[in-house]
């Protein structure tokens, strides 16, 4: 195996810490997903891809697809205090022979903006890549018009490679720009140290 793949292979597996669960997602999970997208309409936005009301079964089955054929690893995640399923998360353009990994599909009811609970998941899953896997490099994607994404991606000390003009299609079917973002191998204990940081203000 040459030094630039992964440690070990991507596989479904739950992540826990800090108040979040990340769990695999599977059919189950359909109906509190369709709870979590009511809380706040997200499905409204149309920077995102939370699918509209009726469509989340179809939603899952497409990540459970990406994930048979090896490029997604999709989560639901659980707010540990309250026992919910609140939103999902997912490894995705999962590249073996260079172990690179993106992190998203990202989405979480609206109670739980602004919380903790976005770091929690973004620190689990970093964790896991670069600990585990041994991802030589993690990366980020968002619509270019998404400010709100691209500061919270910024905030986790993500830095911004550059952006693909006229990437991919809106729900509204206008055809967006793409921000990547990215964190290497190398940055990570920095970035680690000020997730841990920004965790230990928010306790205190």
């Amino acid at each position: 195996m040459p030094d630039t793949a992964f440690a070990i292979a991507p596989s479904p597996l739950t992540l826990a810490g800090h108040g979040v669960t990340l769990v695999p997602l599977d059919a189950s999970h359909v109906a509190a997903l369709e709870a979590a997208a009511a809380d706040g309409e997200l499905w409204r936005n149309r920077l995102t891809s939370v699918p509209e009301p009726g469509q989340m079964a179809a939603y899952v089955t497409a990540a459970l697809a990406g994930r048979d054929a090896g490029g997604m690893l999709p989560f639901a995640v659980r707010e540990d205090d309250s026992g919910r399923i609140i939103g999902t998360t997912r490894y995705h353009d999962i590249l073996a022979p260079v172990a690179r990994v993106e992190i998203g599909y990202t989405w979480y009811a609206a109670s739980w903006h602004r919380t903790h609970v976005n770091s929690a998941c973004k620190l689990l899953l970093l964790t896991h890549a670069f600990e585990t896997l041994g991802a030589k490099v993690v990366g980020w994607r968002t619509d270019n018009y998404n400010l709100t994404s691209q500061r919270a991606i910024e905030r986790l000390g993500a830095k911004r490679d550059g952006v693909i003009r006229h990437h991919a299609l809106r729900r509204d079917g206008t055809v967006r720009d793409t921000v990547m973002y990215s964190v290497v191998a190398g940055e990570w204990p920095e970035v680690k140290a000020h997730l841990h940081y920004q965790f230990s203000r928010h306790a205190a």
